[in-house]
């Protein structure tokens, strides 16, 4: 092999290395963008999770207050029937 046939396999090999090299380099950095991505995105559901989960306690809370407040009705109602009855 002559010089020139060595010189351009050492150039090729070169150019392949270094175009490996991009390649590698813009995958790992594709790789760890879609990891934060990932994680923001994780992130944002436990956010909501935390968020439902609070808007379900006070769900319950409203319609516990909501059955006792209708108790509290029915008894009244219960108790002006009697009376009427009473004074009827």
């Amino acid at each position: 092999m002559n010089d020139s046939g060595f010189t351009d396999l050492a150039g090729a090999i070169g150019a392949g290395g270094v175009f490996l090299f991009l390649i590698v380099v813009v995958w790992q950095v594709a790789a760890t963008w879609r990891a934060r991505m990932l994680a923001a995105r994780e992130e944002q559901y436990k956010q909501l999770a935390v968020k439902y989960a609070q808007l379900l306690e006070d769900n319950v809370e409203l319609h516990r207050r909501t059955v006792d407040e209708l108790t509290q009705a029915r008894g009244a109602i219960t108790s002006m029937e009697r009376m009427m009855r009473e004074v009827g």
